[in-house]
């Protein structure tokens, strides 16, 4: 799996443990939604900045955001 779908992997995950839809984590966060969307979907590369927004918004450290699990 690449970097950009493992990200967004996690971050969906993480997303729907919270009860959250791709809107109250695009509030959350200060991102669009459709930019969460694609980040969700593996297409968006994003920045250290944008991934840092992302692991605030979802309270989760960065590295949780990065782990790969089975």
């Amino acid at each position: 799996m690449n970097i950009k779908t493992l990200f967004g992997k996690n971050v969906r995950e993480f997303r729907e443990a919270k009860g959250w839809s791709q809107d109250k984590l695009s509030d959350e966060s200060g991102l669009h939604r459709t930019y969460i969307s694609g980040i969700e979907r593996g297409f968006r590369n994003p920045t250290i900045e944008i991934v840092h927004k992302v692991s605030i918004a979802l309270q989760v450290s960065i590295s949780d955001l990065f782990k790969e699990t089975t």
